[in-house]
């Protein structure tokens, strides 16, 4: 900016912390009336990552629309952080983007500099992703926000939903948790160098190679973790599955500072939506309150949550341990047995 006022500091909330809580959404949702049409496979009745349409026997469009306010100060790297994002949903259906379009709001106190390099964050990330940004809309805002309209293609047979999942498969994630609590942090300028900088590696990175992975093997279902945090999605992916899911917490990754701060209560305001959305729907056993904070944590563009058979998942995770910045085996899918759909160990 010109005047040298910080993105983060224009916006009164940052990235996929923005979004509408899942509950005050379903709500708002619940008596819309659509047309039916038995090529759309996927809408946003299933709750899922993108709309799925089937073309032919042989083709489906995958498309998706995510943007938000900033949540990096650097124009150039909050474009970056907008386009994976965007981008990661389409990853997330198994599908391979091809075209995209910008959405942006922008103040008129800000520079034109500063929008070209939220701009070009955008363009690079779409030309390492290998698709193409083919035009977009802008209008004027108080606060700046970016993101994109995604379209991808896929087999039809072959797209992932996050109501796939099957008992007794593995559930992996891609990157480490803890994107809200450090960049919430980072706003009251107490978050180490070196955490701002494993968020934004982890932000900007993406899921591309996790996704070029997993369609190698016996993966059930599929969802990437973003604003609803690991348990709002997780809980999604059980209740759209009919099963249970068991996380593993001492397996889950997470950036070097977190837990600290969620210790000291420096925790986003999407936490608390997160929280009071799918809290009665997990046993969290004996689990400290600060490591359930950073599994309810919102997530901007967070990692993929792949549920793979138990048979293919070491062969999986082999492979995503040398192209992701973090991949482990956090949980397992389990049958539905009543009440509570995401148990805590």
């Amino acid at each position: 900016m010109a005047d040298n006022i910080k993105l983060t500091k224009l916006s009164k909330c940052s990235g996929c912390g923005a979004k509408v809580g899942a509950g005050v959404l379903s709500q708002l949702l619940s008596d819309l009336k659509v047309n039916h049409d038995e090529n759309l496979l996927v809408g946003f009745d299933k709750s899922d990552d993108a709309s799925v349409y089937k073309i032919t026997d042989d083709l489906c469009i995958v498309q998706t629309v995510d943007f938000f306010p900033p949540i990096a100060d650097d124009p150039y790297i909050f474009g970056q952080i907008a386009a994976a994002n965007s981008l990661s949903d389409i990853y997330a259906m198994g599908a391979v983007p091809k075209t995209a379009l910008n959405v942006m709001c922008v103040p008129k106190s800000m520079s034109d500099a500063d929008v070209h390099a939220i701009l070009k964050g955008g363009y690079d990330k779409v030309f390492e992703a290998g698709a193409v940004i083919s035009g977009g809309h802008s209008i004027y805002d108080d606060e700046p926000k970016y993101g994109m309209c995604v379209t991808g293609f896929a087999h039809p047979d072959k797209i992932l939903t996050n109501s796939g999942a099957k008992a007794g498969d593995k559930l992996i994630y891609t990157k480490p948790l803890g994107i809200g609590i450090i960049t919430t942090a980072q706003k009251a300028e107490i978050a180490s160098q070196e955490s701002v900088e494993k968020a934004i590696e982890a932000m900007t990175f993406l899921n591309k190679s996790a996704r070029d992975c997993m369609v190698k093997y016996d993966t059930h279902a599929c969802t990437d973790v973003t604003g609803f945090s690991l348990l709002g999605h997780s809980l999604e992916m059980a209740q759209g599955s009919d099963t249970q899911i068991k996380f593993f917490t001492d397996n889950i990754d997470v950036i070097d500072g977190t837990y600290e701060f969620a210790k000291m209560g420096i925790l986003p305001e999407g936490m608390y939506r997160n929280r009071k959305f799918a809290e009665e729907f997990v046993n969290v056993g004996d689990v400290e309150l600060f490591v359930q904070d950073v599994l309810f944590d919102p997530q901007t563009s967070g990692g993929l949550l792949i549920s793979v058979s138990s048979c293919d998942a070491e062969k999986l995770l082999e492979e995503l341990k040398t192209c992701t910045i973090s991949s482990n085996i956090i949980g397992e899918v389990e049958e539905y047995e009543g009440k509570e759909r995401i148990f805590l160990i």
